[in-house]
């Protein structure tokens, strides 16, 4: 959708948005400093997909700023708002460096993820809101989630049909040349 963004001036984190979200969605601040996510991380070598929260579609939540994920985590999380897709690509000095993460992720890679950033909430005992206004905010998520769905089906409609409509195409044009040979000789 997007160029990526140097998130840190050398390339070390890099975020291209994939989804934007809406003018007024809300993002992670000093009053809401824990975020929900779903994501999908691979190997930026060989495209392994080594962690996702999308096969049994939960959601993985932490605060930012507490050092409790990677370093490219908590730089990248802080620029998105609710809603938002972004894939977020980690040099090894932002991730998990010289020692890696066995056994799924080996020393120095470099590592893709695509993040939706899908809650950010106060820390638990504070007040932010009201009731009535997180319910709110709650259905407004739940339709920026329905309405992605709903996006990203009718694409792969549209990818469905194209294809289709380029295999008739194909299907056509042998035809025609099974027909150009079937004639009498002159």
């Amino acid at each position: 959708m997007g160029d990526a963004i140097d998130l840190t001036g050398d390339g070390g984190v890099m975020k291209k948005i994939v989804q934007r979200s809406k003018p007024d969605a809300i993002a992670p601040s000093e009053s809401l400093p824990l975020v929900d996510v779903h994501y999908e991380g691979t190997l930026a070598d060989t495209g392994e997909v080594f962690d996702t929260t999308r096969e049994d579609n939960t959601i993985f939540s932490f605060e930012i700023g507490t050092g409790s994920v990677i370093k490219a985590w908590d730089l990248a999380l802080r620029t998105m708002k609710v809603g938002e897709v972004a894939v977020i690509t980690c040099k090894p000095e932002y991730a998990y460096g010289s020692a890696g993460s066995p056994p799924d992720i080996p020393p120095e890679a470099t590592l893709v993820f695509e993040v939706e950033l899908v809650a950010c909430r106060p820390r638990k005992g504070s007040s932010v809101s009201s009731a009535s206004d997180e319910r709110a905010r709650l259905e407004e998520l739940k339709k920026q989630r329905e309405m992605a769905a709903a996006a990203k089906e009718e694409e792969k409609k549209k990818r469905e049909e194209a294809k289709a409509a380029a295999a008739a195409r194909i299907q056509a044009k042998l035809e025609a040349k099974k027909g150009k040979g079937k004639g009498k000789a002159k």
